[in-house]
């Protein structure tokens, strides 16, 4: 369906608010569900079409159907730019309450298209739309806020020229072969992918004027966005047309501003200028004052979500921001509205009553949690490895209690509550790692886990989460490598910590039969990780493993094998050492690890590279005579000596630090030091001549 942006534009000038408003609820119930997406992607559907066709043999690829395909989308596009402006405009000019609600909604679905947020970038737009939010009580000041005759015969003329301008390209199309098709198309594609990375400048270059017109700007890049159906946030459960009834239970004012939020979310995520200007405005400072008014409400607004959301990608976005917003006390902010949210009742000074009757946390609420924890990680990161004040301990101690809570309560949904665990377990990895002691320090309840007399329901959550993550194949990296992490952190930390998650992920070996990494326990699934392409995420793993083990090389290696601890050996220059890491600062106790009956039974006979007990094979020389061994040896050196040569492969060595080295480097290495030494024991004796 098109939009008909002259019909809008005549209504508007006739003042018929009626007529304005029923199109634009025409364009957004069609429009409500639909995103954008760019060309490189509707490129990428169309050759999966062409395969598919040409797979099937079913026939030719019918380049016409494209080319209607993409005129449709050419047209639809210039007709959103168009409508974004109009409506920017007259917004402005005081639209009624319900009206305004209709033109913002208009305004957020076209905002998520990245080439046409010209209108919604400027200085003006912004702070009309942060002002209707109410993050600013400044008006935006405009040339002129009075319908203007001329803009809107402006835009008409324009919309008049590209119609005359598409009827020509109709009719220059019909002359144009197949194949000429083609290629103008893929040349048209180049461009708007080029087009596409500043779109944001661009853009604005061309909204400076109301007298420029929009087919200026379009021509040459005719494929832009296509509208297609997409998935929906999860909180938006209702369909576009139940808006109406959700607002019933809203005030005009709070639907108004949640309405504007909206908008300002999109604007900021996919424009960089208007994360830019969203700082020179000090719109940043009333979106702080707005959430600090909000915290202690008995009932917060619907608002306050995305209030949240644009925090958080304000922060996200702009690491300076982030920066500002920790200096001007965000962490406390923060941290009282994670309390507010949460309900928490206190039974010491960081320590929360945890109820296990307590009803799960409702959808409402853990969304706004989880905002929190994302703003809250981003402005504390990078506090891990910094020595916090007296001040700041204890009000990192105090956010941790709370954490604690997130970690060990449920929500409503099972997918809200790995979300929100996943998000705690972030913000804990980024907090200094002295204020965790929090999470150990609770008393030991009748069901508690707990290892020598220390609480450790909070690490066994801990430890769920991470044979969960273990699981899950989709974006391991980005799931796995915090909760590792964190685990092995807190395990040079705490003996307690160490002694109890090496009982569950290493437990006494008695069975080496299998490989390591066989087998569908977490200490296999984690071996099975050291292997992993990702370096990052292997790395995570074997540090886990090997903080488990002490850093003690032998024991490192008996439980995982020589192959698979060869890579973490080769990185920290261990592979020559057979004991504790030289370089580890962390304290260890004395006590051995002591093999049970069944380990020494077999230990013999284990392979040290697999990990396992191996099948006896039989001796490859036997019945040879010692003449025919000794040439089958010298066979063997003339086949590794060409393949030297030939660069094929390259002998290596272990050098004094334990890192492995060219032999060639060893060998050289070798005569350097047997020289000096001479050259020292030579000057030796001549002073002792002398003498």
């Amino acid at each position: 369906m098109d939009v008909d942006v002259e019909g809008i534009i005549h209504c508007i000038r006739q003042g018929d608010e009626n007529g304005v408003q029923m199109q634009l609820q025409e364009f957004n119930k069609e429009y409500a569900q639909c995103f954008f997406f760019d060309a490189e992607e509707r490129d990428r559907r169309k050759q999966r079409k062409l395969e598919e066709f040409r797979k099937n043999k079913v026939r030719e690829y019918d380049s016409d159907s494209d080319c209607e395909e993409y005129n449709l989308e050419d047209r639809g596009l210039l007709l959103r730019q168009n409508l974004a402006i109009v409506l920017v405009r007259f917004i402005r000019t005081g639209v009624k309450c319900r009206l305004l609600r209709v033109c913002l909604r208009s305004l957020r679905i076209l905002s998520r298209d990245k080439r046409i947020l010209g209108p919604l970038v400027t200085d003006n737009a912004l702070l009309t739309l942060a002002k209707l939010a109410g993050l600013t009580t400044s008006d935006a000041t405009d040339e002129t806020t009075d319908p203007d005759t001329d803009f809107y015969d402006n835009i008409l003329a324009s919309l008049a020229e590209a119609k005359a301008q598409q009827s020509h390209d109709d009719e220059d199309d019909g002359d144009l072969e197949a194949g000429d098709q083609n290629e103008a198309f893929d040349e048209d594609a180049k461009s708007d992918i080029s087009n596409a990375n500043s779109g944001d400048v661009d853009s604005l270059s061309w909204f400076g004027s109301h007298r420029t017109s929009i087919n200026e700007m379009h021509r040459g890049s005719i494929h832009q966005k296509v509208l297609e159906r997409g998935r929906r946030d999860r909180r938006e459960s209702k369909i576009e047309g139940d808006e109406e009834e959700e607002e019933e239970g809203e005030s005009g004012e709070e639907a108004q501003r949640k309405e504007a939020m909206k908008v300002l979310c999109n604007v900021v995520y996919n424009s960089t200028w208007a994360q830019e200007r969203f700082s020179a405005l000090s719109l940043m400072n009333g979106l702080t004052e707005v959430l600090s008014n909000s915290i202690n409400c008995s009932s917060p607004s619907s608002v306050q979500f995305y209030e949240l959301r644009l925090m958080f990608l304000i922060t996200a976005l702009r690491p300076e921001l982030s920066t500002q917003l920790q200096q001007a006390g965000g962490v406390s902010i923060f941290t009282a509205a994670l309390e507010s949210c949460l309900e928490v009742q206190w039974k010491d000074q960081n320590e929360c009553i945890l109820d296990p009757k307590a009803p799960p946390i409702s959808l409402e609420a853990s969304q706004r949690v989880v905002e929190i924890l994302k703003i809250l990680f981003n402005i504390t990161y990078s506090t891990h490895r910094q020595e916090p004040s007296e001040a700041d301990a204890a009000l990192y101690r105090h956010l941790v209690a709370m954490l604690r809570l997130c970690l060990m309560r449920k929500c409503l949904l099972a997918d809200d509550t790995d979300e929100l665990q996943g998000h705690t377990v972030n913000l804990l990895s980024a907090l200094p790692l002295q204020c965790l002691d929090v999470l150990l320090v609770v008393p030991l309840e009748p069901d508690s886990k707990q290892c020598n007399g220390v609480n450790m329901d909070c690490v066994h959550h801990l430890l769920m989460f991470m044979e969960n993550r273990l699981d899950s194949g989709d974006k391991i990296k980005e799931k796995l490598t915090p909760v590792l992490n964190l685990l092995t952190e807190s395990c040079r930390a705490h003996r307690e910590t160490r002694q109890y998650i090496r009982k569950y992920i290493l437990p006494p070996l008695r069975d080496a039969s299998q490989k390591p990494e066989e087998g569908c326990t977490v200490k296999s699934r984690l071996i099975r990780l050291m292997t992993h392409l990702d370096t990052d995420l292997k790395h995570c793993a074997a540090d886990l493993i090997f903080v488990l083990c002490k850093e003690n090389v032998r024991r490192f290696v008996k439980y995982t094998g020589y192959g698979n601890a060869a890579g973490l050996l080769a990185t920290r220059g261990l592979l020559g050492s057979g004991s504790k890491s030289s370089s580890s600062s962390t304290q260890y106790s004395s006590d051995s690890d002591s093999d049970t009956e069944e380990y020494r039974q077999v230990k013999d006979r284990i392979n040290p590279v697999t990990g396992r007990v191996e099948a006896e094979q039989p001796d490859p020389m036997q019945g040879m005579s010692e003449e025919e061994k000794e040439e089958e040896a010298k066979r063997l050196i003339m086949l590794f000596n060409k393949l030297s040569r030939d660069n094929i492969i390259q002998a290596v060595g272990v050098d004094s630090e334990g890192k492995l080295v060219p032999m060639s480097e060893i060998r050289d290495k070798s005569l350097t030091e047997e020289a000096k030494s001479e050259s020292e024991n030579d000057g030796e004796a001549d002073e002792a001549q002398k003498d």
